[in-house]
């Protein structure tokens, strides 16, 4: 019974080797026959892909080239507007203005101009964000020594109210009282005072400040060692 069994599958193996011949054959000629009209379809799905691979390099070396020439101008911008606390608190009001107005161009916003003056509505500077959001700044370039009140930060919110603003910003040499600090955090007024002003002069962008808004007064100690160094 088993050397049936055998011979029976050894009588397949030998059948089953020349029809598998037969189709490597088979599938050979037809390989031949047809490559006139398959070598095209083949030919131009290696050259799309090659195309797109060439693509997708020239795309990615561009944006890189872009972001690394965006960096080098940021810097540049930095190095060529950058002035000292000192210098800024030597300045007007009027020039002061005009170097928030500057920050603001060299992070990319548009349509900024100076508005400041007689008749301003409580608005020193106008424009719209990077992003196309508007926006409307309040400055004050008092003493360190000084303190900025509530009723000035409550001015700035019917500067945006009049002016339909998407975003106020109150920007400041000095510090916040805690009542106006938190009367800017209470409505979505971007705080920058003296240690925030330093790091935009110092090339950080404007929107970035929004993330530590209410913050970097320090405490008690920090305040005093501050009416140590400012006279108050």
């Amino acid at each position: 019974m088993a050397g049936r069994r055998r011979g029976a599958a050894a009588r397949r193996r030998r059948t089953a080797r020349p029809a598998a011949s037969a189709a490597g054959g088979v599938a050979l000629v037809l390989m031949v026959v047809s490559r006139p009209v398959v070598w095209p379809y083949l030919a131009g799905a290696v050259a799309l892909g090659a195309l797109g691979a060439a693509g997708w390099w020239l795309w990615r070396t561009d944006r890189l080239a872009r972001g690394r020439d965006r960096r080098w101008r940021h810097e540049e911008a930095v190095r060529a507007g950058h002035r000292t606390l000192a210098e800024v608190d030597a300045m007007t009001g009027t020039e002061f203005e005009e170097l928030v107005a500057g920050l603001c161009r060299r992070d990319g916003c548009t349509e900024v101009r100076r508005v400041g003056g007689a008749n301003d509505n409580g608005a020193d500077v106008v424009g719209r964000l990077p992003d196309g959001r508007t926006m409307v700044i309040q400055c004050k370039r008092y003493a360190p020594s000084s303190t900025i009140a509530s009723r000035e930060v409550r001015d700035l919110l019917g500067a945006k109210v009049h002016f339909g603003a998407d975003l106020a910003v109150f920007v400041t040499t000095t510090r916040f009282s805690r009542p106006s600090e938190r009367f800017a955090l209470q409505h979505g007024i971007l705080a920058v005072h003296r240690d925030h002003l330093g790091l935009w002069n110092n090339g950080v962008r404007l929107l970035s400040l929004s993330e530590v808004n209410g913050r970097g007064q320090g405490d008690s100690r920090h305040r005093t060692r501050w009416k140590q160094a400012y006279g108050k």
